[in-house]
Formats: structure tokens, sequence, C-alpha cells
């Protein structure tokens, strides 16, 4: 059996590599269009400021090493421009020499990837991208070699982002321009806001609503008529699935643009595999098929191709879609579904915040992690969970979508038996608290408010009340609140409106304090999710 692979990095290699684990006689050959077949293409930010110094370090496998250990013939700088799918052969064209050849194959798999989202405005061909080590090489030369100290990136994805990130490690100031009112919108606004500020702390500006009319040799002009300095420019501004080679082959298009495949990486060819970025997932959560460019996807569903072409009845699973960026010290990550998302989908949903500490408070280096958690108000499953801090965040993030894969809901959070020691972690860590929060909520004993709801509320007539200290108040508070302190609300009882009052505290544990005491009065109460930590990023968001 001899099987072609088009693409050589995550996809198409995990499938090569597993493919000759299974079959020691298949032929196998890889066609990569790069100068490098197998890198760490998720590394390249990191190469530019020298975060990662050594380049070597990027580079996972050589075509002689792939075919010493493996066997496995991998060709770079060859890119295939055709297939012919009634013949079961390939064009090739070598583009050192712009010679071309054709070639066979028994079985195809395409793991193209995808290719940076192409802008429509003037003198865009000046903007530079960062898609494969060669790219690294150069955007690492032009800035070493910048004249004009300024860098302007257009969108405010996670290479944006990333990018943005290094290059202010390189002491260069760096514009991000973004034509939508949030950087990552993957993300719910009160929880990528802490993320914002931190990159405004160490001198990215961020350009919100902006519309890039015109590149210049210096500048970017937006639509409003504001020039941006840009000694260099990149467009970051998302990706687009590379399948071009499939479009043209006749290949099933998927509603989201990516290549259809069936639940075995199948293509609408029996011969035609296909993995990566290029391909479209089915969403676990929605039901619907989804673009989700991540290298594990990537991995795993290259490997699933060798399984099924090996003769193993294996099937794909749903995709989550399980994602973290980490820029000057704050992580910020999502699993599953955001509240934007599932209020789009029409997904019923239930939402908490909380905003315990990574590990013990009394262990030195305790730093606080904010998280938000959805689950289904009728079943408890959970849909998703966002969180944000310095440390930890991974950790809580990957037992969520851990839960979410084996379908545990909410309340199963409070029994998860996690590895604990002070400095690690709490005795209630931050995913039990999650639980015992959602449990509260998911059964009627504490009542939520959404710090998005807010105003509606008290438009409606609610009172709301901050239960915190006066000095807690003063410092800082939600404007035309009153503050009764928790430890004074039985004896101030009389100051509260019965019928209708919102309470919340810092982030959230005095305020469910508070619920009880007034409910146990015959209060129509609410709690405010996440406290006033919760509501002033979220008023931070909107306010931009």
């Amino acid at each position: 059996m001899k099987v072609v692979i088009i693409g050589g990095v995550a996809g198409g290699m995990s499938a090569a590599a597993r493919l000759r684990r299974l079959d020691e006689h298949a032929e196998i050959t890889v066609y990569e269009m790069s100068e490098h077949v197998s890198y760490a293409n998720c590394g390249l930010p990191y190469f530019v400021s020298d975060v990662i110094s050594r380049r070597d370090n990027l580079l996972l496998q050589t075509p002689a090493a792939l075919f010493s250990r493996f066997r496995i013939k991998a060709h770079v700088q060859l890119m295939v421009t055709k297939i012919n799918r009634a013949e079961k052969t390939i064009e090739v064209k070598n583009l050192q020499t712009g010679t071309t050849h054709t070639d066979n194959y028994d079985k195809l798999i395409i793991s193209t990837g995808a290719r940076p989202r192409k802008l429509d405005v003037p003198g865009i061909e000046r903007a530079m991208w960062l898609r494969n080590v060669t790219d690294a090489d150069a955007v690492k030369a032009a800035l070493q070699n910048l004249e004009n100290k300024s860098v302007a990136i257009i969108g405010a994805g996670f290479i944006g982002i990333e990018l943005a990130e290094n290059i202010r490690h390189l002491d260069i100031p760096v514009t991000i321009i973004q034509r939508s009112n949030s950087i990552l919108g993957q993300f719910d606004p009160e929880m990528i806001q802490p993320l914002h500020a931190r990159l405004q702390k160490h001198g990215v500006v961020i350009e919100l609503n902006a519309q890039p009319k015109q590149i210049t040799d210096t500048h970017v002009v937006l639509a409003d008529g504001r020039k941006i300095d840009a000694g260099l420019v990149f467009t970051a501004a998302g990706v687009d699935p590379d399948n071009t080679l499939a479009r043209d082959a006749g290949l099933k298009i998927g509603e989201t643009g990516g290549l259809w495949v069936d639940d075995q990486q199948g293509t609408s060819d029996p011969d035609i595999f296909a993995a990566g970025d290029a391909v479209e997932k089915h969403g676990e959560l929605t039901g619907n098929q989804t673009l989700i460019p991540l290298a594990n996807l990537a991995n795993r569903h290259g490997r699933l191709v060798a399984d099924v072409i090996a003769g193993r009845n294996t099937k794909a699973r749903n995709a989550v879609g399980t994602v973290i960026i980490g820029a000057f010290g704050l992580a910020t990550g999502i699993t599953g579904l955001s509240e934007r998302a599932a209020t789009k989908a029409g997904i019923k949903h239930q939402v908490i915040h909380i905003h315990p500490n990574n590990h013990a408070g009394y262990y030195p280096g305790s730093k606080r992690l904010s998280m938000k958690v959805l689950f289904d108000p009728a079943t408890g499953k959970l849909l998703g969970a966002q969180a944000y801090g310095e440390d930890g965040v991974d950790k809580r993030l990957d037992v969520i979508a851990t839960a979410m894969m084996g379908g545990l809901t909410i309340d199963d959070l409070m029994d998860l038996e996690l590895a604990y020691a002070p400095q690690f972690g709490s005795a209630k860590d931050a995913i039990n608290i999650a639980g015992y929060v959602g449990n509260n909520v998911f059964n009627g004993t504490t009542p939520t408010l959404q710090w998005h709801e807010l105003e509606a509320a008290r438009a409606n007539g609610a009172q709301v009340i901050d239960v915190r200290s006066g000095g807690e108040h003063g410092f800082a508070n939600i404007p035309g609140t009153i503050n009764i302190p928790v430890d004074e609300l039985r004896d101030r009882l009389a100051e509260v409106q019965m019928e209708d009052v919102v309470v919340y505290c810092q982030v959230g544990q005095r305020g469910h304090i508070a619920t009880q005491i007034l409910k146990a009065h015959g209060a129509n109460v609410k709690n405010l999710s996440g406290g006033y930590l919760t509501w002033a990023a979220g008023e931070a968001a909107l306010a931009k």
C-alpha cells in the first residue's frame, strides 16, 4: 500500500509516524511545501524574541531522520498543485527548480493546514505573517534591523497577542489594531478584560473598533483617518482553511468552509482522508460543525487517520475546543462554550463566577485564580469554563475539559479528589469550590444575578446592597448602592427592601452568606455572581 501525505506538520507527521508503527511495509511519502518538515509552529512567536533562543529546538524532525528511523520519504519545498482522483495521482512542483512531476497513491491524506486570512487593504503586501520557520527567520531579521522602531499588528487573536508580547520583550513599541470591540473574541468580556489590561500595562497599545484603510511605507491609516506608526506591519487577522487543493479536486467542502470529513476523517472520496486545520470539526456542545485550528486536534486526528487506513475500526470524538494563552505573566484560557456562544446557539445555561486562590493562602506566593463555569440549568451538565490568573489556570481548565469529556455535572466537581499540598492547591480546590457554588445555584440555595443583568434589575426597582466592610465600599463600589456589612445585616434588616434586593461582596462568598440571612427573613434576594470583581471587569470591558 502506498500512502501519500500532503503537509508535514502536526496532522501529517502524526499520521505518517503512527502508520509506520502499525504497518512496517506501507510505502509512506510526505510532501511539505515549506523548508522544514515537522516543526513546532506554536513556538514561532517566542523564537522571534529569543525566549526560545535556539532555532534547532523548533525543528522536531528532518527528512534524513525520518527516513533513518521510520523509512518515511519526507520531501521539503515540494508543493502538491493538483489531485487527480480518477487516476489516483498528484502533481508536484519543486519550488526551488520550478520543475514538476507526478506521483501515485493508494491512499491520500490531506493535511494542508490553515493560511493567514487575506485582507483587502491597499498596501497589505508590505505586511508580514508568521506561519513557518522561514517566516520566523524573516520576522526576526526584520525586527533586528528595524530603523523605524514601531510595529502594527492587524488582528487581536492568539498569534497577534503572542507577537505583541514578544515584540515588547524587544522594547519595540507595538500597536494592535482590532476591528471588533474585544481582543480574543472567543472569551466573554469580563474574562478577557484582565488580559487586555495586562497588555496595556506593559506598553501594548490596543485600538478596538478600528479598521485599517491603507498601509503606507511608514503607517497604517485607519478608516477614521488616524495614522498608526508602523515600521513593520503584521497581519494576524485569523486564518482560513487551506483547502484549495481539495476544492479543485471536487471534494466536499463543509458549511464552515473547512474540508468535510466523516467520523473517521474520511472525505467524500473513499481513498482520501484529511486532518488538521484545513478540516472542520463536529462541535460536542452545539452539535454543529466548527473550525478549531489547534495542534492537539491535528495530532489526534492524524493518528486516527493512520489507524483507519491500517484497518482499525475507530472514530473521532467530538471536539470541545480547549485553548490557553499567556502574556506578561497572566494566563487566560477557555474550554467548551462561552456564555456568548451558548446564547448565540440558543443553549440554555447557568453561570457561576469564583475567585479563589491558586493554592493555600497561607503558603507563600498564593495568587488569585478567577473562573467562570457554565452548566445546563436542568441537568447540571458542564458546558464550558474560562479562567485567568498568574498560576494554576491550565490545571483547572484541564480538569474541566476532562470532566466534560466524561459527562460529569457541576455537582460532580464537589467530589473530585485532586492533588493537594499547600504549595500546589487548597484542601478545597478551585475546582471543588466551583462545584460547591454551582451546586448552590443549581439547587436554588443561592439565586444569582449576572453582572450584565444588574442594570436591568435596578431599572425594575431592585435595591442593591454592598455587604463588604465600610473601608472596602469607600475604596471602590458599584455606584448608587448602599453599604450594610454582612456582620451588621441582621441588625439592620429595616433598611432592606425585602421584596426585591441584590447583594454583592468582593468575590461572592460574603454575598452568599448575606443571601442566606435575607432569605431566612423572607426577602426576595439574589447574589451578584462573582461580586464586585466580576462586575468591575465586565463594566471596564463595555467601556472600551
